[in-house]
């Protein structure tokens, strides 16, 4: 009994030793944002960079070395797919009785269903190796195109939308080209020959700390005045209930113990902040869209610590 309780303690003490540093690339970011220290144009130029060259690299070359023949691989992605349709039913029923515009229904919607790609990688990166970052580029490779898909349609349901309105986004979605040529370098057996992986894992290497510090410059403590309720019910969901969720999802498919673990942690993490530009860009509550953001990543710091030592 003595030594199970060590054991855990160690677990828990080496999730705190994996986290902290994440935590404080993000308030390194906030900080050095609100000290102006490399001007409000910079983080805009930062974030375009990631989203465009460094972070389709990280996915790219882990999904192009994947073993994608892993006997897990069917069951991980009908986790991932069952886990966000339940709950989208569940948010399509919530907005049946409570009566949401879809202006505060897409804010609401993308605070359950989205997450913080940069943070959940990083933070897969830490605790589980190369091992786990295969299967979160894999798991990326469905839920991207899912949840963008969901927070369009959330964000443009009143309006009505062509299909072309909603997957042409998607089709031009960096992450997604990059997942998409990364499995079919993978199949056609061609690896990263000449350099190139070395290459791909410079770039990779640079960004997930300039994420994190990206992540922490769009945080906005003023917006978390007023409609509390909604954003205290919102971080609940997310970073308690999505988990809770992905938990028994994983169970009851039976999903090996690493691939369960990552499953749970995508999540358990906050919501992404680029949320905030779609559901300005589409009319959204964009305030509301901006409060669940900043309260989901500062309470995240102990959720998620909560969530991983019940795993440990």
């Amino acid at each position: 009994m003595q030594a199970h309780a060590n054991a855990r303690e160690c677990a828990v003490l080496e999730l705190w030793l994996a986290l902290w540093p994440l935590f404080a690339l993000i308030v390194g970011g906030f900080a050095l944002r609100r000290l102006r220290f490399a001007g409000d144009e910079f983080w805009p130029t930062a974030e375009r960079l990631n989203y465009f060259v460094l972070f389709p690299a990280l996915l790219f070359s882990n999904l192009a070395t994947a073993p994608l023949r892993n006997p897990a691989l069917p069951r991980l992605g009908l986790a991932v797919l069952l886990g966000l349709g339940i709950a989208w039913l569940a948010l399509l029923l919530c907005k049946r009785l409570r009566h949401w515009t879809a202006a505060r229904f897409g804010a609401i919607s993308q605070g359950v269903l989205r997450f913080n790609t940069y943070l959940g990688l990083a933070a897969v990166g830490a605790l589980y190796g190369k091992e786990g970052l295969t299967l979160a580029a894999l798991m990326l490779a469905m839920m991207v195109p899912a949840v963008n898909l969901l927070s369009v349609w959330a964000l443009t349901a009143e309006r009505g939308v062509s299909g072309r309105s909603l997957l042409l986004p998607i089709a031009r979605n960096p992450l997604i080209l990059a997942c998409a040529a990364g499995a079919l370098v993978n199949t056609l057996g061609i690896g990263l020959p000449g350099g190139s992986d070395r290459l791909l894992n410079l770039l990779a290497v640079a960004s997930l700390p300039l994420g994190l510090l990206c992540v922490g410059a769009a945080l906005r403590p003023q917006q978390l005045a007023g409609e509390a309720p909604a954003l205290l019910s919102n971080c609940a969901i997310r970073l308690l209930l999505m988990p809770l969720l992905a938990y028994g999802v994983a169970r009851g498919l039976g999903l090996p113990p690493l691939a369960s673990s990552v499953l749970i942690l995508f999540f358990a993490l906050p919501t992404a902040p680029t949320a905030y530009v779609l559901t300005r860009q589409l009319g959204g509550d964009s305030q509301l869209m901006a409060g669940i953001i900043t309260l989901q990543t500062l309470l995240s710091a102990i959720s998620l610590m909560l969530v991983l030592s019940l795993l440990a």
